[in-house]
């Protein structure tokens, strides 16, 4: 039996007056090397009480094209393999000559309830999925699959306490002054993020691909191979010169807030740089104390600016027999694979099928849970979940097979997920839609973003199209697409 392991951890709570005003891009926009990964909740939820800006990174490990999937497992594995035996022992920095024992103790606990403390930043592409599932064979990715890399401190906000938090391990103690200094230098600046950004040459994929698509997997629902397909198009434009990925993530934050948004800063197999901007409202997968949570979003409909019609579509969405068959049989399939590594008896869907209203769009989202089995690590929890049943469709290798034959082209980010896991094996994964890429091809600096709708029997292929126009108007947005 492995013996406990004990990680150390420092935490500074940083006093500022109005800690909502500091902005976490902006200490990325002044350290990018020390801060290269911000997983940040923009629309206020139960789901998004904390924004994380990961910091120091170290060592990681990549699993790019090519390479064998094998061994990144095995070394993936193998750094979790203490993580059941681990637990923090956190200590406060620079609070007890300011409070009495009482108020220490209160900030001790609220410096324990932080999501992340130390460990991994984790992102698994869409594509990962033949790794979990080798018998697959999907187009061929460009880009690395996956990235887990180790992040040694963190700042983070906390939403509902007003409170900005630093944390480091106790070997990068010398840390807590360089990330202090920083804060204040981000807070003297007065530099206000543009609405927007300019970008050349938006194309758009032909809908009549989609249209096809849609008709071709009519045609597999009534073969019976499958039952719902979630089938996705593609946007594609080249960043004007004088932009930056960071002002792109900040035009999308304002434009389309979301609880799951992130800003991920990585590196090719040749060490081409290129980042994921997300603003998404999907979460693939938590795990804290024995629970492991799944909130899947199946059904949508766009948002009105007028109140009663926003209300009836509320209401229509709801309502509507085709989205709550569609969303039930993807409770069942994410209730099926928690059932892979959960206690028996266990799984259950403890919220059905409320309204979660966002800036663009309503979706119906539902959270279905369980208590994890002894012997299972954090990357057995991610491969029982990934992808996302609401991403596929089910089932969910057949579903795959039928969007890699008909859009014919990787998905890379897209519907892939990325979040922390923390040592102690908790974690916290999103789903990656609402997501764009950037990356450089030939000099230009080049974005591409995904948006999808889930197809079933009575699907109308021009409803269909539509819906994937309607995710994607807060992504065009960011861009000073009004009328997208």
């Amino acid at each position: 039996m492995n013996q406990l392991v004990t990680q150390a951890v420092i935490a500074q709570p940083v006093f500022l007056a109005e800690a909502e005003t500091i902005d976490l891009s902006a200490l990325h926009r002044l350290n990018p090397q020390r801060y290269p990964f911000l997983l940040e909740s923009v629309a206020k939820s139960e789901q998004g009480d904390f924004s994380i800006l990961m910091a120091q990174p170290s060592e990681s490990m990549q699993l790019n094209p090519g390479a064998p999937s094998e061994l990144f497992v095995a070394q993936a594995q193998q750094a979790f393999v203490d993580c059941a035996q681990c637990e923090f022992a956190i200590t406060l920095h620079g609070v007890s000559a300011l409070f009495s024992n009482v108020a220490v103790g209160a900030l001790l606990h609220q410096a324990n309830q932080l999501p992340f403390k130390s460990g991994w930043f984790s992102y698994f592409s869409y594509d990962y999925a033949q790794v979990v599932e080798p018998v697959l064979q999907l187009p061929t990715s460009q880009l690395p699959l996956a990235n887990l890399t180790r992040c040694h401190a963190s700042v983070t906000l906390d939403h509902n306490r007003h409170q900005l938090w630093i944390l480091v391990e106790a070997d990068y103690a010398h840390l807590l002054s360089e990330i202090l200094a920083e804060i204040e230098e981000v807070l003297l600046q007065e530099d206000k993020p543009a609405s927007y950004v300019v970008i050349n040459n938006l194309q758009e994929e032909d809908p009549q691909k989609y249209l096809a698509g849609v008709d071709a997997i009519k045609e597999y629902i009534l073969a019976g191979d499958v039952f719902q397909v979630n089938l996705s198009r593609l946007w594609q434009a080249n960043l004007a010169a004088e932009q930056d990925y960071l002002q792109v993530y900040q035009a999308l934050r304002l434009n389309n807030p979301a609880p799951f948004a992130a800003l991920a800063c990585l590196q090719d197999q040749h060490q081409a740089p290129w980042q994921i901007i997300s603003s998404s409202p999907e979460r693939l997968v938590k795990f804290d104390h024995c629970w492991v949570d799944t909130r899947p979003i199946a059904g949508t409909r766009r948002r009105s600016e007028d109140v009663a019609a926003d209300k009836a579509l509320m209401d229509e969405l709801i309502a509507h027999p085709k989205e709550r068959a569609e969303h039930i049989m993807l409770i069942d399939l994410e209730r099926n694979d928690l059932g892979r590594i959960c206690q028996p008896g266990t799984v259950e869907v403890n919220e059905l099928m409320v309204v979660e209203s966002y800036q663009h769009v309503h979706h119906i989202v539902s959270n279905v849970r369980g208590k994890l089995r002894d012997g299972f690590s954090p990357l057995d929890i991610v491969h029982a979940l990934f992808p996302g049943g609401t991403i596929t469709g089910c089932p969910k290798i057949r579903c795959m097979e039928i969007v890699a034959e008909l859009e014919k082209m990787p998905r890379e980010a897209y519907t892939g997920s990325l979040g922390y896991i923390n040592l102690d094996g908790s974690l916290d994964l999103n789903i990656l839609i609402r997501t764009l890429i950037q990356y450089q091809q030939q000099g230009e600096s080049v974005i591409q973003f995904r948006a999808g709708a889930g197809i079933v029997a009575d699907s109308d292929a021009q409803f269909e199209l539509v819906e994937t126009r309607h995710k994607a108007r807060g992504l065009l947005r960011a861009f000073g697409l009004k009328d997208a």
